[in-house]
């Protein structure tokens, strides 16, 4: 009687959520052969290594969504995670705050949206409870959400690598996935050193996520909007304490400008949201003729611009001008204007778009023939990704 042969089970991407996947899967199945295929040199490049550090507390997303679900439980396993391996993690608080009457309506909807999502500790506070907790940020009313936190997304990511490989898994760097090909018995999977057999596989591949799929054509298509940070003088970074956020405008999944503690110490602005013509581009100077050409390719992409044109080209405007960027955070710290800040950072959100133009809010993963695919992870995926991984590995066992 010949021996079983061992399930191997590829994952492609090397963010915070292909390895919380990979390490479900080896903590599930320990018979299992697990590898992580990752095209950089080291996890935690892109999305993961360029966020703002928030572990969401579950205040924005709609009720009974995946989002909604996968924070609530994730943002505890995170917290927990971080106790467990000794990594940063400061429940510093976070006010969402409305600064004019137009926004009240909105903020009402929030504040009810929060409370079905049982946002532990929220609190409504008036203009000088505003205060109490944030000295320097002004507004009529706000949401105080006190177990929203700050953490090392990229500690974390490295720490479920070497989780991944203790348990006999396999962290493969700097191995690019360029194909993927269903075969009698198995899951073709080719990368740019040779081609590989898996018995499943996991797509968890953030910016290039729709590049990997059979159905392309229908999409939805990954549009990349890119996120600028402004870094706060030493002098002001003591403005804020917590993070100060505005009433977020529900056309879009963006949350707006915020103030926003980092667990290095210092404090940020950011991000605004600017169409960026490079997947993986970091700088406005960025862009590629193949990542251009599928924005200008895809009908989804027209459709959206003739939709929001203006707040597009706010978006471009506060990204030229320091001083405009910061007009608008001004609104919430008054004290911290373009004098008090230098330019930071920027990450590339992974926005998945369908064909009439429509923002794909939810978390979105598919199936087909032994391939899971994430299609749509944007925030909170970072705060979720533990519980999106026990998602998707349940998803993985239901199909045999």
């Amino acid at each position: 009687m010949s021996a079983r042969r061992e399930e191997t089970i590829g994952i492609v991407g090397g963010g915070i959520l292909g390895l919380a996947v990979g390490r479900e899967l080896v903590r599930r199945r320990p018979g299992a052969k697990v590898i992580v295929f990752e095209k950089e040199d080291r996890v935690a490049v892109h999305q993961t290594g360029h966020n703002s550090g928030v572990v969401h507390a579950g205040l924005y997303y709609k009720p009974g969504s995946l989002k909604a679900q996968l924070c609530a439980r994730g943002r505890v396993m995170v917290r927990d995670y971080c106790a467990e391996h000794k990594l940063p993690y400061e429940q510093c608080g976070k006010l969402v705050v409305a600064v004019a009457e137009s926004e009240l309506g909105r903020f009402d909807a929030l504040e009810q949206t929060a409370t079905a999502n049982r946002v532990p500790g929220l609190r409504r506070v008036g203009a000088a409870g505003i205060q109490e907790f944030e000295p320097h940020a002004t507004g009529l009313v706000a949401l105080h959400s006190p177990e929203t936190a700050i953490t090392d997304f990229v500690a974390i990511a490295r720490t479920i690598g070497d989780e991944i490989e203790a348990a006999g898994g396999e962290v493969r760097l700097s191995t690019a996935v360029t194909g993927i090909e269903r075969t009698v018995g198995g899951i073709a999977v080719t990368t740019d050193h040779r081609v590989e057999s898996v018995d499943r596989l996991v797509v968890c591949a953030g910016l290039q996520s729709d590049r990997l799929v059979a159905d392309r054509k229908e999409g939805p298509r990954i549009v990349p909007f890119r996120g600028e940070y402004m870094a706060v003088s030493e002098a002001k970074r003591e403005f804020v304490r917590g993070m100060v956020y505005p009433v977020p405008d529900p056309r879009y999944p963006f949350l707006g400008v915020h103030f926003t503690r980092r667990v290095s110490g210092g404090l940020e602005v950011g991000p605004n949201a600017v169409l960026a013509l490079e997947r993986e581009g970091y700088q406005r100077s960025g862009v590629k003729a193949r990542d251009v050409r599928d924005i200008l390719g895809w009908p989804g992409f027209w459709r959206l611009a003739r939709q929001h044109w203006r707040t597009g080209a706010t978006e471009v405007r506060g990204s030229l001008s320091k001083r405009a960027y910061m007009k608008y955070a001004q609104r919430y710290v008054p004290d911290i204007g373009a004098a008090d800040v230098v330019r930071a950072g920027s990450g590339v959100r992974a926005q998945a778009v369908e064909r009439d133009g429509s923002l794909v809010d939810d978390f979105r993963i598919t199936q087909s023939d032994g391939v899971t695919h994430v299609r749509n992870a944007p925030s909170p995926a970072a705060t979720s990704s533990f519980a999106i991984a026990e998602y998707v590995v349940d998803q993985v066992e239901q199909a045999g």
